[in-house]
């Protein structure tokens, strides 16, 4: 997955089965959310929605809740703040969801030292991630 055999090991997230089963058989990503808080899926899902829909401040909120969250549960994974957090591994999609979300949000309010340093932690977790 990465090359850098001198880096850290790849952070890989708990497997999520009954909260991505509720996403992926349609139950709303607010639903979700209100019944797992910490499911930062869901977080991305509402903030992608609210990007979609021209509510930028909605979004960014959105956006915050699921990188947060993923954040808290990366560092209970092992993670030490930097190394690779890979795409591939399905329950570390919804924390690169919610932080590439956070990104556009952050630049289409101008926050372009936050935008910055949101599009080099998805570049520095997988190069494969979403784009901003």
């Amino acid at each position: 997955m990465h090359d850098n055999l001198l880096g850290p090991e790849p952070t890989l997230l708990p497997d999520r089965a009954e909260q991505q089963a509720a996403v992926d058989g349609g139950t709303d990503a607010a639903e979700v959310v209100a019944t797992w808080p910490d499911f930062s899926e869901g977080w991305a899902i509402l903030a992608e929605r609210a990007l979609a829909n021209d509510e930028t401040v909605a979004a960014y909120a959105y956006a915050r809740t699921g990188y947060h969250r993923g954040l808290d549960q990366l560092r209970r994974s092992g993670w030490k703040g930097f190394g690779p957090v890979p795409w591939a591994h399905r329950p570390n999609r919804g924390f690169l969801r919610a932080l590439a979300a956070l990104g556009r949000a952050a630049q289409r309010i101008g926050e372009t030292e936050e935008y910055e340093r949101v599009r080099k932690f998805l570049t520095d977790s997988d190069p494969a991630a979403p784009g901003i």
